[in-house]
Order: C-alpha cells, then sequence, then structure tokens
C-alpha cells in the first residue's frame, strides 16, 4: 500500500491558520493595530468600509521595514520578536507567534507600504491568496500603510457567514477600543465609511476613558491601585449608582493585552456585594502588570485567555484592591480602627467661617392651650367589638368570612406574587405570567407594528429632549435612527454627539425617554448577533429597554390591562426570541399535589 501522509502547500497551510487567526474583519483590525504597536508607532490610524468588509486601512508611523523584511513578514512563522523557546517565558510584545501577516494574504487581498526613517525609498508589495502579484519602490513617509481589501474573497462560504455592516462596525470598534483603551500615549483615530468615529489623541489614562465614553464619566470613575509583590493593578470601577442593566464596560488588561477571564469577572462582583442594584452589572477598567513569567499567554491563537501561576492570589489581591477603593472614597463602609479621636471637617468646610447655630422658635405655641379630644363614633365601636369577637373565636367553622363570586378577567381576578408575577385563574387552570416578558412583548409587537406602517398615538414633548451621547453610542444610533423615527420616536441630529427627542411613543412612561434611549443602545451594543431582520432586532432592543421590570407593584387594574393586552398578541404565550411567558398549572395536577400530603 502507498503512502498516504504528504506535507501541506503553503497555501493550504496558511488556510487553515487564517481559519483560527482571522474569525471577521475585527480579527484583521486587531492583528494590525498590534503590529503597529509593537513597531513603536506614537500614532495610529484606521479607516474601514462596509464595517471592513470590503476594506481596511491602518496606517502608522512606526520604524518600518526594509525591503527584504516587507517580503519576508508574510511567511508563516516569520517573526522578529522570537529567537528562542525562552523568549516565551519573557514576552513583553503583542504579536509573537509570525502567523498574522501570513494569515491576512491568505484570505485577503493585501497591499503593504512601508518605509525605515534611514531609507530613501520605501517598499510597496501586493498579495492576493498567499500570492506575490508585485514588489517595488515607492516614495513615502516613514512608516507603514497596510491596506486590506474583500475579506474571505477566495472563501465564499465564510464571507456568507460574515453578518450585517453595523454588526461587523461594532465588533471593529470593539477590537480598536481593546487596544487604544491601555495605550493612552499613543494617538489613534478611527474612521468608518469616510466618516470620523474616533479621535483620540495622545493624553492619560483617565482622560483617554472620557475621550472614549465621554466627559460625564469623569465623576464616575473610582480609583484602583495596588502594589504588591505578585502583580501591580492600577485602573478604575464605576460608581455603583451608574451600574448598567447590560454588562458594557468591563476590561481586563494584563501587560496592556486585553484578556478575557470569569475568574478575575467574579472577584470584582465579590468587591460589588451589595452595593449593586438587582440585575446590574459595574464597569471596570483595571490594568495589571504581572512579570511575563508569571503568565502564559500561548493558549489560543487570539491570545484573549491567559494563564496566571498563583490565581487565588491575584483573586484575592483583586477583590480586596477594588474594596479598599470603594470604601477610601465612601462608597462601601468602613472599619477604621486606627482613625483619630477627633472631628473629621470635610475638606470643603476648611476655609469657611463658622457660623453660630441658630434655634427657631414656634411663638404661637401655648402648652396650657385646652385641646378637645375626638370621641370616637358609634359605628367604629362596632368595628372594634366585631374585631374582639372575631379574636375570641375558637370554633374553626365560625371563622369562615363571605367570598363573593368573581367573574373572569375582572380587576379583581388578579393577583401579584413577588411583585414579579401575575396569578389569575383560567376555568380548570391557574395561570402564572411573567409580567417582564408579558410587557416585553407587548411593546415588541406595538413598535413593529408600527414601524410597519401601522399608525400609532405619538407623545409630543413639551420639551424637546437633549441627548448627549459618545462616539460609539453615536455611531450605533445613526444606524437605527431610520427604524427608531419609524418606530414611534422622533429623535433628530443635534450637533456634535448630540440629538434632540422631540416625541415618544404613547405607550412609554412619562419621564423615561432618555433612560430607554440609553438602554436601547446599550441593549443593540452589548447584543450578541441573532437572526432576526434589522427592523426586528430594533424592536426586541425597544421592547428589552421599555418595558416594565421585575419587582415593580402593580395595581389589580394595571394587572388586568396587562394581560387584556397580552392576549391580543399574535402569540402570547412565548416571546420572540421563545422564552415562555405564561406558566399553566392544571386543577387536576394541584389536586394531586394536595392528596399526596
Amino acid at each position: 500500500m502507498a503512502d498516504v501522509i504528504q506535507l501541506l502547500s503553503d497555501t493550504v497551510a496558511n488556510q487553515i491558520a487564517a481559519g483560527e487567526v482571522i474569525l471577521r474583519p475585527s480579527s484583521v483590525i486587531k492583528e494590525l493595530m498590534e503590529n503597529a504597536v509593537d513597531a513603536g508607532a506614537t500614532r495610529i490610524d484606521v479607516s474601514i468600509n462596509d464595517g471592513g468588509k470590503n476594506l481596511i486601512r491602518i496606517t502608522d508611523n512606526g520604524c518600518g521595514m526594509s525591503e527584504t523584511d516587507a517580503r519576508l513578514c508574510f511567511e508563516r512563522y516569520a517573526t522578529s520578536k522570537l529567537r528562542k523557546a525562552d523568549d516565551l517565558y519573557a514576552i513583553r510584545t503583542m504579536g509573537f507567534r509570525g502567523e498574522a501577516m501570513a494569515s491576512v494574504a491568505a484570505v485577503c487581498q493585501v497591499e503593504l507600504k512601508t518605509k525605515r526613517e534611514a531609507d530613501e525609498t520605501g517598499t510597496r508589495i501586493e498579495i492576493e491568496g498567499s500570492e506575490f502579484k508585485l514588489q517595488e519602490p515607492c516614495v513615502m513617509q516613514s512608516g507603514t500603510i497596510i491596506t486590506v481589501k474583500n475579506i474571505f474573497f477566495n472563501v465564499p462560504a465564510r464571507r456568507n457567514f460574515l453578518k450585517a455592516t453595523p454588526v461587523e462596525a461594532r465588533h471593529v470598534m470593539d477590537e480598536f477600543l481593546r487596544v487604544a483603551l491601555p495605550r493612552p500615549e499613543i494617538g489613534f483615530s478611527l474612521q468608518h465609511n469616510g466618516m470620523e468615529v474616533y479621535n483620540l489623541p495622545a493624553t492619560h489614562q483617565r482622560q483617554r476613558i472620557c475621550q472614549i465614553f465621554g466627559a460625564a464619566y469623569n465623576e464616575r470613575l473610582v480609583p484602583v491601585e495596588e502594589d504588591t509583590t505578585i502583580l501591580n493593578i492600577k485602573g478604575f470601577v464605576g460608581k455603583p449608582e451608574f451600574a448598567k442593566k447590560v454588562r458594557g464596560e468591563q476590561y481586563f488588561f494584563i501587560n496592556k493585552r486585553f484578556v478575557k477571564d470569569a475568574y478575575l469577572n467574579h472577584a470584582v462582583t465579590i468587591a460589588f456585594n451589595e452595593l449593586l442594584p438587582q440585575g446590574t452589572f459595574a464597569s471596570y477598567f483595571l490594568f495589571f502588570e504581572v512579570d511575563p513569567s508569571r503568565i502564559d499567554v500561548n493558549i489560543h491563537p487570539t491570545k484573549t485567555e491567559v494563564k496566571l501561576e498563583d490565581e487565588k492570589s491575584v483573586y484575592a489581591i483583586l477583590r480586596s484592591s477594588v474594596k479598599r477603593a470603594l470604601g477610601r472614597f465612601s462608597i462601601a463602609p468602613t472599619l477604621d480602627f486606627n482613625q483619630e479621636q477627633a472631628f473629621n471637617v470635610p475638606l470643603s468646610q476648611l476655609n469657611t467661617i463658622p457660623v453660630q447655630p441658630q434655634v427657631k422658635v414656634n411663638t404661637n405655641y401655648n402648652p396650657f392651650k385646652s385641646v378637645e379630644i375626638n370621641k370616637p363614633t358609634q359605628q367604629q365601636n362596632e368595628k372594634k367589638e366585631k374585631l374582639y369577637e372575631i379574636a375570641g373565636l375558637t370554633d374553626v367553622q365560625q371563622t369562615k368570612l363571605p367570598i363573593a363570586p368573581v367573574e373572569e378577567n375582572s380587576a379583581s381576578a388578579f393577583m401579584q406574587l413577588f411583585n414579579s408575577y401575575i396569578a389569575v385563574a383560567m376555568q380548570d387552570e391557574l395561570w402564572l405570567i411573567d409580567q417582564q416578558l408579558a410587557h416585553e412583548k407587548i411593546v415588541f409587537e406595538k413598535t413593529l407594528l408600527q414601524m410597519k406602517g401601522t399608525p400609532t398615538v405619538m407623545q409630543q414633548s413639551l420639551f424637546p429632549l437633549q441627548i448627549e451621547l459618545d462616539n460609539r453610542q453615536n455611531a450605533t444610533i445613526s444606524s437605527l435612527l431610520e427604524d427608531l423615527n419609524h418606530s414611534g420616536f422622533d429623535l433628530q441630529p443635534f450637533g456634535q454627539n448630540t440629538f434632540v427627542l422631540n416625541a415618544v411613543p404613547s405607550y412609554l412612561e412619562t419621564g423615561t425617554e432618555k433612560k430607554i434611549i440609553e438602554m436601547l443602545i446599550d441593549e443593540f451594543i452589548s447584543g450578541e448577533a441573532s437572526a432576526y431582520n434589522p427592523m426586528e432586532r430594533v424592536a426586541i432592543a425597544i421592547a428589552r429597554s421599555a418595558c416594565l421590570k421585575r419587582g415593580k407593584v402593580l395595581s389589580a387594574r394595571e394587572m388586568s390591562v396587562l394581560f387584556n393586552d397580552l392576549m391580543q398578541c399574535e402569540m402570547p404565550y412565548f416571546t420572540k426570541s421563545g422564552k415562555a411567558i405564561i406558566f399553566k398549572l392544571e386543577k387536576n395536577e394541584i389536586d394531586r399535589k394536595f392528596e399526596k400530603g
């Protein structure tokens, strides 16, 4: 029998590696931006078209490459960051595997322009599907320009799995922020379809966070700092009162590398114990400095997973440092046994002149004035006597109270359980209704009908509400603006990153308009890509943001209206995502439970 094992060609091997490294346009952004950082760039500019599916261009002012290095960097396992195996335990650079450029060239059309400061001319290279098409000298400034076109052009199956442009653009922005956040000393910019999304000049860490997420974050941040022999922690956590309903701004960086770690996230969550409202998540931006010999980043090609040498110690240090930071700024109660027995004068009152306290006296008060005491009426006495009679009864049969029969669907037929569920008796069944999911279903169908052209009542604002957003929120709401205005809102742009809300659907609660818009944006940013069309995705985001939440007390009338509106929905028993809204318990099943007892 002939031999069957053969060596793969370089083209096939590169495509296999590309399947692990390059998942979508955001993967290309990550790898190329990290290469620019490793090249010592102080300015990195990113430009994309159609969410990165058709064009990605990254320009940096780094050290550049020679003609030989420019050609060699597209070869597999070609890298300048490792020389021997021991170097894996002293990695300070972002890249080291030598697979990124080869993987990008395998599934994209790539143009590279690069020049060192000492060279008179630069080098221009064109590659298409791992095949070199052109190499020639070029005139350019020092640095590197990489243009990537038509991602997965030679892998149609992978290209068909790419999501819609807004979804891919959101992933690109996420990767952009993960590189820009821990490096405030580097200037960054991002453009999408010719429009500027971010322009981040070099600054310090706190200001970089405010550049990205808005100036309002300056007062929301609590500094965290801890120096130990195991690791150093610096960064910020958000104040509990600004926690959000969705997982949003939660970032861990180890040696300026973004990582995902549920274990570390649990440590922060425990530190916020009993400080966060139920169902909310705190924001944090935490930067770890760890000896490279104590961590292993060579676990996954994306390098977002790391293995720490002493995870339990890191967990304890992180939890205690966050708790101490919250206590230091009087956000969490602390016990300080070393505090001196003296008055704590607030800093704001140190330079003020003390004012003598004044006593207010009611001059009309007369302690000797007689007050006529209201005597109980005959009706009140009769009620008291009945109460005494009931309290003194011993016969169980005498304690029966008359209960009048109630009509089905009447307000008195509903009962709220745990401020979260509605119980209603329907013939021989007991229905338990999740009030949040029920209202979410109602709002979803009303919003969808409005977007499809069915007119609904709009509630005009007497004073238009001005809403200021950060760059990421602005990009998100701009892509949703048309569908949002078709759903009963009247939201119009008003200058840079500012919108004016003139009207909202009538079924939304008054006074919550701004909060609903912000929650809608957060829901859409953090939500996972789904199979729904854009109109349905907007309707789902509006419904999840505007629906009443578990824990809200409802009157009997409100429960009745909610039940009737739910029954008028097209599919009242399940949400769009398939969650059960109504749980039915038959009378026979209840009878069997009591017979067993």
